[in-house]
């Protein structure tokens, strides 16, 4: 094999290698997860658990109530939005392994809330 095609070679290997790294560490949060949302006013509820899916890195509702979307980056980072009929959060925060949290904010509540896959 000649020095051309050997460096060609050599250089698709390491361009592929953190693409494919990259892939991995995204699906790794890919599954089925129970999110408990808490209010930090009890004017506005004393929460809820809401199921989501991930799929490649990418949100979904699990359930009809509640529609849901979002990304989680490959670090574990996500940010997602909550819809109920006309009430909207957008939640921000961390997944590691098998659990997160984060910090919510609607229209006039926030809160946390903590994840759980199954």
């Amino acid at each position: 094999m000649n020095y051309f095609r050997k460096g060609l070679l050599i250089s698709l290997f390491v361009i592929a290698v953190p693409v494919v790294q990259a892939r991995a560490a995204t699906t790794s949060f890919d599954g089925a997860w129970n999110v408990r949302i808490a209010s930090s006013s009890e004017a506005c509820g004393n929460g809820a658990t809401v199921s989501i899916g991930i799929s490649n890195g990418q949100v979904a509702s699990n359930g009809a109530a509640v529609s849901a979307s979002g990304r989680v980056a490959d670090a574990g980072n996500i940010n997602v939005t909550l819809s109920s009929g006309i009430k909207r959060a957008i939640g921000f925060g961390r997944l590691t392994g098998t659990s997160g949290s984060g910090t919510w904010k609607g229209a006039m509540c926030s809160g946390t809330w903590t994840a759980e896959k199954l």
